[in-house]
């Protein structure tokens, strides 16, 4: 049985306006559960890169741990100090980032190749009581294949890193990707942010470092990913510095909080 063209191109036309109806209306139907997804997520890692993730990570634990130990609050990058009139709950960095109503050009040629930055960017605290024990920070820069996301973690004395990790990448598995591998990222803990002259001087090497405490600015490097891991130590020096974290890392060493 043969149809006219016209029946064809209306059926089809009838098929794609009905897949289209169906693909909004799940889109519209999920996005509550992909947004608690995403803070869930969130939430998982700054937990994580902290060492205050629960053994049984359910969403309701994660949500209670969350609160208990984390405070988040947003900071002007320029100036270091906190933006009290803005919810870090719906305080969106990326956004803020993206558009040029609210961020500023990157230095040109900067090695971690980050375009522009936020005005505020978003911190998260590891507090007990009022004490801050750890401060979290998002940092990002291009890799191999991808822009890396991460956080890393400080002491309270701003400068001995407790933790680090990569949420979202495109890294080769393997290779640049063992940036998510426990043992590399285990590697980094006990090492410092910034040399005897408050330079970052944190940075991947070729080959195998010393322990921390004898070589405390230098981490193993990835095998066969050397250009992952000369995208690490860029945007770790980048967001560690003066146009990055660096002003706000300078106001919490000389007493803020």
């Amino acid at each position: 049985m043969s149809h006219s063209n016209a029946y064809i191109v209306g059926f089809a036309g009838a098929v794609c306006i009905i897949c289209s109806i169906f693909v909004a209306g799940s889109a519209v139907a999920l996005k509550d559960r992909q947004e608690a997804n995403k803070v869930l997520d969130r939430q998982k890692n700054v937990l994580a890169v902290a060492g205050k993730l629960p053994d049984n990570a359910t969403p309701d634990a994660v949500a209670q741990a969350f609160e208990t130990n984390i405070r988040a609050r947003v900071v002007d990058l320029q100036s270091g100090e906190y933006v009290e009139d803005v919810d870090p709950a719906t305080f969106d960095q990326r956004s803020m980032r993206d558009d040029p109503a609210t961020s500023h050009a990157a230095p040109a040629g900067n090695a971690a190749k980050v375009l522009r930055l936020p005005n505020e960017g978003l911190i998260y605290q590891v507090v007990d009581g009022d004490k801050v024990e750890m401060v979290i920070l998002p940092v990002e820069g291009k890799g191999l294949w991808s822009t890396l996301y991460g956080f890393v973690a400080l002491d309270d004395d701003m400068n001995t890193i407790q933790g680090l990790t990569f949420y979202e990448h495109a890294e080769t598995p393997g290779l640049g990707g063992e940036v998510d591998n426990p043992r590399w990222k285990a590697l980094w803990v006990g090492r410092e942010v910034f040399d005897k002259s408050g330079e970052p001087a944190i940075e991947v090497i070729k080959g195998q470092a010393g322990p921390a405490d004898s070589d405390p600015h230098r981490v193993d490097g990835l095998s066969g990913a050397t250009l992952t891991s000369r995208g690490v130590s860029a945007l770790m020096q980048f967001w560690m510095g003066d146009d990055g974290w660096g002003p706000y890392i300078d106001r919490m060493q000389k007493g803020g909080a």
